[in-house]
């Protein structure tokens, strides 16, 4: 049975909107062209392709459902209690290969000696077998070996699916082109084609080299290891893909009305308009933000433990405090974006064309539709995309000071905050804060670089300078 969370809602109808506005700057030509010159930076390309694994992986774990109980001895269709997403399927194997306690990364062993006894009731201190990684190897000093084959038949393998992906690109953009085959091939290689196809492919070959890398070890190895309940560590950092994204989107999206709206009448209505709109977000900057999330997640925190009826599982429950934890953040963070579009607003307001259709008796809803909110839609979408990393860098923080989303919930934050005990103890386990660092690091860095080259096509100082 289908189950639709708040935020799987909102992150379909942001999907929805993304592809709406995409048809809709397809037939016209300003919109276009910004996009045409980011699709043409390979540093910009090249980030796009893994933010789309990232969003991807998101989707997936963003489609839940109820699955239906076996056996249950009756005509009647019953569901369990628990909910899970397709990509809880699709890494089934990693879920249920749970051991019993801390592993290295690739370890077949615990990574504490306990003891054990033997057939004849001798004890020993060892370090014991895994029950799943390792499992299929009758001698364990064959690791390895075993390891090194595997690396060598992923690297095979993911060259030979991306040998066949390139080739299929290089067949249809000959069939779009009406090209030959060969100068199609040189144009990719030299570099002068309309896209940076030699980034995309470099791009492409990196990310199916790591799937099947993945998918060839993960299956018999832990390869992040194991966390203190012996749970994988690679499992959690996938699941933790979705709140990254989720606080990183939907903030932005709950910001934004307050941003825009606010700041567009504060610049172009000015007067007792612009000084109540100033006094409100003065105000609210004076308020340290760290305190002001804590008490509204405190609050909130009361309010369900007094009503527990409204959440039939700990998921929902969980979902819950996400989707409050985005809001609260959007609350506190449109205050940088509305003093930027009411000061670009103030300097249009005063421009000749808009002057003009004041004179001509537009009326001021109409002047801020066609004038003025299309004017500013550059500083929009150059903050909305350079806000992002920041609001996933920060759900890493809230999560560590015990404010942010549900402990239960998979998070990079939760697994830097378990890590805190983990770092300090002897021998130490570092693997879990490898994993969090590794998957928050590349999302990020993505993110920032995809920033920049929307930055650069989008800004009309820059377009200016380099024309």
């Amino acid at each position: 049975m289908i189950e639709i969370l708040w935020t799987d809602a909102l992150v379909f109808i942001l999907v929805g909107s993304i592809i709406a506005f995409a048809l809709y700057a397809h037939s016209r030509e300003h919109l276009r062209a910004p996009w045409r010159e980011i699709m043409q930076k390979p540093l910009g390309m090249s980030a796009l392709m893994i933010l789309m694994v990232y969003v991807l992986i998101g989707l997936l774990d963003s489609l839940h459902f109820r699955p239906q109980l076996k056996n249950t001895g009756s005509s009647e269709v019953r569901y369990a209690a628990t909910i899970e997403s397709v990509l809880d399927i699709i890494l089934s194997d990693l879920h249920e290969s749970t051991e019993k306690t801390y592993s290295r990364p690739f370890a077949i062993h615990l990574y504490n000696k306990e003891t054990v006894e033997d057939q004849w009731g001798n004890k020993s201190r060892q370090y014991p077998r895994l029950v799943h990684a390792g499992s299929h190897l009758r001698q364990p000093e064959h690791r390895a070996e075993d390891i090194s084959q595997r690396l060598i038949f992923s690297i095979f393998s993911g060259l030979m699916a991306w040998g066949m992906t390139t080739a299929l690109i290089i067949v249809l953009v000959v069939w779009r082109t009406g090209e030959s085959l060969q100068v199609v091939i040189q144009g990719m290689v030299r570099g002068h084609r309309n896209l940076p196809w030699r980034s995309i492919l470099a791009t492409l070959a990196f990310i199916m080299l790591t799937f099947s890398f993945l998918m060839n070890t993960a299956a018999v190895y832990h390869v992040f290891g194991t966390d203190k309940v012996g749970e994988d560590v690679l499992y959690q950092a996938l699941k933790s893909v979705r709140t990254g994204l989720v606080i990183g989107t939907l903030t932005t999206l709950i910001m934004l009305p307050f941003a825009v709206l606010l700041g567009i009448m504060a610049g172009y209505f000015k007067g007792w308009a612009d000084d109540i709109i100033q006094y409100i977000y003065t105000t609210l900057n004076s308020i340290p933000g760290v305190l002001l999330i804590a008490s509204a997640v405190l609050m909130m925190l009361v309010y369900m433990e007094t009503h527990p009826e409204l959440f039939g599982t700990g998921v929902e429950r969980a979902d819950f405090r996400l989707l409050f934890l985005c809001m609260i953040m959007g609350v506190t963070s449109w205050t940088g974006l509305c003093r930027l579009l009411r000061a670009e607003t103030l300097k249009l307001s005063e421009l000749e064309y808009v002057q003009a259709a004041e004179a001509l008796g537009a009326g001021r809803l109409t002047i801020i539709r066609r004038h003025i909110l299309p004017n500013v839609m550059h500083i929009i979408l150059i903050a909305v995309v350079m806000d992002f990393s920041g609001l996933v860098l920060a759900e890493a923080v809230l999560s560590y000071l015990n404010i942010g989303v549900d402990p239960t919930m998979y998070s990079w934050g939760n697994m830097i905050n378990s890590s805190r005990l983990e770092l300090a103890r002897e021998p130490i386990v570092w693997w879990s804060f490898l994993a969090a660092f590794i998957f928050m690091f590349l999302l990020v860095l993505s993110a920032n670089l995809f920033s920049d080259a929307v930055r650069d096509a989008f800004d009309p100082r820059l377009r200016e300078v380099r024309a």
